[in-house]
């Protein structure tokens, strides 16, 4: 179980000072409650920073305090806490522009965040803790925005590949921002050595996605009472309280409704669990146990239309649900070389 973003990102309106001592306490809370991957990001500036971005040799003092904070939580010592390191972050949720260029890690610039984490780490008194950093996050060239992603390109990142030599211990390269790569481009990904692969916006697209497809299945059908009306209790959530995708979404109000709803950075995914939400989610699964006639799922489900009728989910709109999640998950495991049960 992991803790991501694991830094002064909540708190990056506040002075430092204030904002490292949440941190810390955060750090604590989740190693008490049996974290065991902590990724130690502290890129990102505080209200009283200079910059950004943040100097190197200061985040890494902050990401071994963190560390200290997290060592001190311990309460197995058989069972203590991994760490992941890295100061080259995209932005949580995604963040690539229309117009904006992905810069690859140089080994240069891997380079110098290690020496300085491991400086880092010696200086808070916890170099005990060095070895037990599996990973270092490094960006190979792939990003995604609302409606744009950036494929991996291994000849790009050939460089950054072969730096995965020079990595001490068995400490290996995470990459965020993950999402939405075809299947041949995690393959190779995988291949040169990128293969912790962070990935969260994708499954709750398709999750999404696939509730939306049913809802459009239940506006045809006769008989039902009460609809679900998820798309419009959706948008009444986000309208009500615009706090996760405001300043996020530009454009126009007919361009931030349909990013809303649609763009794969997928803001509309910190809404389901409002308790209006998953009772209008509720409704749609109960109405739609019947067995939904096959030319609705092929219109409103063509992705997976065949996979419904040779699994025969017609009349299970959850399992419809999950089948879209697990396609959208499986070439990720498919890349590790394992199988999806």
């Amino acid at each position: 179980l992991g803790a991501d973003h694991l830094g002064p990102y909540a708190w990056q309106g506040q002075p430092a000072a204030q904002a490292m001592k949440n941190v810390e306490t955060l750090a604590r809370l989740c190693v008490e409650a049996g974290f065991r991957k902590i990724h130690l990001d502290t890129g990102v500036a505080c209200a009283d920073d200079p910059g950004p971005p943040l100097p190197l040799e200061t985040a890494a003092l902050r990401a071994a305090r963190l560390c200290r904070a997290a060592e001190a939580a311990v309460v197995r010592p058989d069972h203590p806490p991994m760490y992941v390191i890295g100061n080259d972050v995209p932005p949580p949720g995604g963040g690539l522009t229309p117009d904006a260029q992905v810069h690859v890690t140089s080994p240069d610039q891997l380079d110098a965040t290690l020496q300085a984490y491991r400086r880092a780490f010696e200086r808070a008194g916890v170099r005990h803790a060095w070895e037990r950093v599996m990973a270092v996050v490094v960006q190979p060239g792939v990003e995604f925005g609302d409606q744009r992603v950036a494929v991996y390109d291994p000849e790009q990142a050939v460089c950054l590949s072969a730096a995965h030599a020079c990595l001490p211990g068995a400490m290996t390269f995470e990459i965020h921002a993950a999402d939405y790569q075809p299947p041949e481009a995690m393959d190779r990904m995988v291949a040169d050595h990128f293969v912790l692969l962070k990935v969260g916006p994708c499954l709750t697209f398709a999750f999404r996605r696939a509730l939306y497809g049913l809802e459009s299945i239940e506006r045809q059908l006769p008989g039902i009472a009460h609809r679900s009306n998820l798309t419009q209790v959706m948008e009444d959530l986000m309208t009500a309280d615009p706090q996760h995708w405001q300043g996020r979404y530009a454009g126009d109000e007919a361009a931030a409704r349909y990013l809303r709803h649609h763009s794969l950075r997928d803001r509309i995914r910190y809404y389901w669990s409002r308790p209006a939400a998953r009772q209008a989610v509720d409704r749609l699964m109960d109405n739609l146990k019947q067995s939904l006639p096959d030319e609705l799922i092929e219109r409103h489900l063509p992705e997976h239309h065949a996979d419904i009728q040779r699994l025969g989910l017609n009349a299970d709109p959850g399992a419809i649900v999950h089948l879209y999640i697990s396609e959208a998950l499986a070439p990720y495991v498919a890349a590790c070389g394992r199988s999806l049960l």
